[in-house]
């Protein structure tokens, strides 16, 4: 079997994914680059992704969010000021970029990496998806000489919360714009790229996107006078979250289109805590601990699977 890991986009709850694999980690003595074939992550799940790719524990990368949060998501002097985010992104990325400096920095850049890693990031300079990745194919002459840091700063820098970001010539946001479940990439690809056929493909995906959005058709006061704007029924966490499960929604079905339903091993957090919300560490970890155990006969018979 080719198996596949591969974690959602989803800001600060990708806590909730590193912690079952910490799980994961501790009571299966598992290696990544041995046990897995390929690894995928899109914005926080690049990440984690990165991070298991070179070498980092699912632990450590725990302590990292538990450590980083606070500094990340600490808004601009400016940003505190109402409607500032009409105006400019309310955290700075220059501090998730030293941030990941720190982690990755003696990291060998993704030319010198030959495990297969796929981090999806938006060139919006061009108007097109964008994936790095590793040096897992002789036909990849792009992404060779950038570090690890900047592919994944690239992948995190989500519309609305961060500015964009430069690699080589390329000016990306996040890859949760076109590919928040990053599965189906990885699952093509595998076929495409490493000649797998797609009836050997294992699939653990880990989620951080909640409970599916909607909205009311029940008006309020304020509705009724400002109608549908930005700020009045639309509101920006709430149409966020709407367009990253839509776009998991679609990913999922896609992949379960492709593969059969027992090569898929999805767990979810099913929980609509925002993306930029530390404080809420203690609740992510309880539910990935639950989640975990739930599902924890599925993960062995996964990652026993031959």
């Amino acid at each position: 079997m080719f198996k596949i890991l591969s974690i959602d986009g989803g800001g600060f709850r990708g806590i909730y994914a590193a912690h079952i694999l910490k799980k994961i980690e501790e009571i299966y003595n598992v290696s990544w680059t041995t046990d897995f074939n390929m690894i995928t992550g899109t914005s926080t799940g690049s990440i984690i992704a990165a991070g298991l790719v070179a070498g980092i524990s699912a632990k450590d990368i725990v302590d990292l969010y538990e450590a980083l949060g606070n500094k990340v998501f600490k808004k601009r002097f400016l940003g505190n000021f109402p409607g500032a985010s009409l105006f400019m992104s309310p955290y700075n990325v220059k501090i998730l970029k030293k941030e990941l400096d720190d982690v990755f920095h003696n990291k060998p850049p993704l030319g010198k990496i030959e495990f297969p890693l796929l981090i999806p990031a938006t060139d919006i300079g061009n108007g097109s998806v964008y994936v790095f990745k590793s040096q897992y194919s002789p036909d990849f002459v792009r992404d060779k000489d950038v570090e690890l840091e900047d592919a994944v700063a690239a992948s995190c820098s989500a519309p609305m919360y961060f500015d964009p970001c430069k690699a080589d010539d390329y000016l990306l946001a996040d890859g949760g714009l076109w590919a928040n479940s990053p599965a189906i990439i990885a699952a093509v690809d595998a076929k495409y790229r490493l000649q797998r056929s797609f009836d050997e493909l294992q699939v653990l995906s880990i989620g951080t996107c909640g409970n599916r959005t909607y909205y009311s058709q029940k008006r309020g006061f304020w509705n009724k006078i400002f109608g549908w704007g930005f700020l009045t029924r639309w509101n920006k966490a709430q149409l966020v979250d709407m367009i990253l499960n839509l776009q998991v929604q679609s990913a999922n079905n896609l992949l379960r289109l492709v593969l059969n339903p027992n090569q898929i091993l999805r767990i979810d957090s099913k929980s609509n805590i925002a993306l930029d919300d530390p404080s809420m560490k203690d609740d992510l970890i309880t539910r990935a601990d639950k989640d975990f155990t739930n599902n924890s006969q599925k993960i062995e018979h996964f990652l026993q699977a031959k």
